[in-house]
């Protein structure tokens, strides 16, 4: 029985580990996507301001917006992996 339970407590602690070896490896492709999906909005946002000139401030202000919003969905995410990772 004693056995049983080193084997039952190592095996708790390599889950452990992988586990925030995972929260590491989410937050990365976090950030990755996050930066992708900005960049993505960036050039639209562009593009339609070069097509449109006279709608520049209104597709501007849109950018920033969910430029904005991807921004707190992302440090959502980090601060939940950093949860698991420490609590």
């Amino acid at each position: 029985m004693p056995n049983l339970m080193v084997l039952l407590e190592i095996t708790i602690e390599i889950a452990q580990q992988w586990s925030k070896l995972g929260a590491a490896f989410i937050a990365a492709i976090c950030v990755f996507a996050a930066a992708w999906g900005i960049s993505r909005i960036g050039t639209r946002a562009l593009e339609s301001i070069a097509r449109q000139p006279e709608a520049g401030n209104d597709i501007r202000s849109s950018m920033i917006v969910s430029a904005a919003l991807i921004e707190g969905v992302t440090f959502f995410a980090i601060v939940v992996c950093l949860l698991v990772l420490f609590v």
